[in-house]
């Protein structure tokens, strides 16, 4: 089997974990869970140069320093895009620095990934797939009625993985329960694997006018080292749109490989809290924090000490001069937050 040539995603705004995360140091650069950044994690998942060539960065300028602060690999290379698109133009950027087939996998460098050998296993399987001209999807095994990930419904087996029947946008409760009844439904967790050709061959038929800027974006790119700058006046004029809806959703080589890793997205505090280890309460403490008859409590500071009694299902959350009180339910709407809105 040829190498894997990983792709990693990396900017955000930095709001939904605020005030943690902010625009100028956004999740991927935090070290949430561990000593090391969900940004540094997903370089080391990927780092046996035997299983994976040297990994492609697509980052924005905001953003550049603090990938190269953090990048261990000397032999990566980094594509700074002048504006963010969404996933499908920067995907398709690095899928045409890559020889044609070359096999991608795309990770976003803001999730969590507790088992690594078990994503190992998946990128070897899916890159199999690739290799038979398929684009293939993980599907993560959900463990509960997820409202806020998408979904994909398994086809028929083949070869280790599975023809994908469809894909599903973000459903309501009702649907999510229904999906986890059903058994043949796995999360999108928003890791992709296929040859770079097939990608933009798939991508061109679908988004013909948004593969035309792109080319002329990188004909006319500026290197600067192991940076590459492509040209900003046609990648502005793309009409920006995600893998999902630009490519996977719409193609009839859809697969997925079923895996089971300990993945979150970390998209929110709850989230935070529930990838975390947690005393026989529930509760997780991160910096100076006394809990007295508390359950289910997500303490995080930065220096003051956080003091609390008889309270549940709660986040606290104290950096530098923002302090941040919501119940678990309530983690979604940190976005919302003026303090997130205007940093």
């Amino acid at each position: 089997m040829s190498k894997i040539y990983p792709v990693i995603l990396c900017g955000g705004s930095g709001t939904r974990l605020w005030p943690k995360s902010r625009a100028d140091k956004p999740k991927p650069f935090l070290p949430l869970l561990g000593r090391k950044s969900l940004f540094e994690q997903t370089l080391e998942r990927s780092a046996n140069r035997q299983t994976f060539a040297a990994p492609t960065i697509v980052t924005g300028q905001k953003h550049l320093d603090l990938v190269e602060a953090q990048l261990s690999a000397p032999d990566a290379a980094i594509i700074v895009e002048p504006v963010g698109k969404n996933t499908a133009p920067a995907i398709a950027l690095a899928a045409m620095r890559l020889p044609s087939d070359a096999v991608m996998l795309v990770c976003p460098s803001d999730h969590y990934i507790k088992d690594t050998n078990a994503f190992v296993a998946a990128a070897e399987m899916a890159s199999s797939l690739a290799e038979e001209n398929w684009l293939v999807a993980f599907g993560i095994e959900a463990t509960q009625p997820e409202t806020g990930y998408g979904y994909i419904k398994r086809g028929p087996e083949m070869g280790g993985g599975m023809q994908v029947d469809r894909f599903v946008e973000k459903p309501d409760l009702a649907t999510a329960i229904g999906f986890l009844e059903d058994g043949s439904y796995s999360w999108n967790g928003g890791i992709f694997c296929f040859r770079a050709g097939l990608f933009l061959e798939e991508l061109e038929r679908h988004r013909p006018e948004m593969v035309a800027h792109l080319r002329e974006a990188v004909d006319q790119a500026r290197e600067d080292g192991r940076c590459v700058y492509p040209d900003a006046g046609h990648f502005g004029a793309i009409d920006g749109d995600s893998i999902d809806y630009a490519v996977m959703e719409t193609t009839e080589r859809a697969a997925m490989v079923p895996v089971t890793m300990g993945w979150s997205d970390i998209g929110n505090w709850a989230a935070l809290h529930e990838a975390s280890d947690s005393d026989d309460h529930g509760n997780v403490q991160h910096g100076k924090a006394e809990l007295i008859d508390c359950s289910n409590v997500l303490v995080h500071s930065d220096g003051p000490r956080i003091s609390a009694i008889g309270i549940k299902d709660a986040i606290i959350v104290a950096d530098g001069d923002e302090i941040l009180v919501t119940s678990s339910k309530g983690a979604q709407r940190v976005g919302t937050l003026q303090g997130a809105k205007s940093q």
